[in-house]
């Protein structure tokens, strides 16, 4: 396996192991907040979600992004 799919793969299991983490530690979150986006508003989220899965998207996309572009 190339290394390319090797740290694809590295990538994509860390987050998604981030996410696993994150819905078993909310479950008693009582601080609930709405997302407004585009003048609509989302469902009550806790905000620990938010938070994490707004980091989870910056990490996926840095690092897919450093994949595409640090390419040697």
């Amino acid at each position: 396996m190339s290394t390319f799919f090797k740290k694809l793969f590295f990538i994509i299991l860390l987050n998604s192991t981030f996410f696993l983490i994150l819905i078993i530690g909310i479950q008693n979150s009582a601080n609930k907040s709405k997302v407004y986006f585009l003048n609509k508003e989302s469902i009550n989220l806790p905000i620990s979600f938010i938070t994490v899965v707004s980091f989870i998207n910056g990490s996926l996309t840095g690092g897919i992004l450093n994949l595409f572009y640090l390419k040697k």
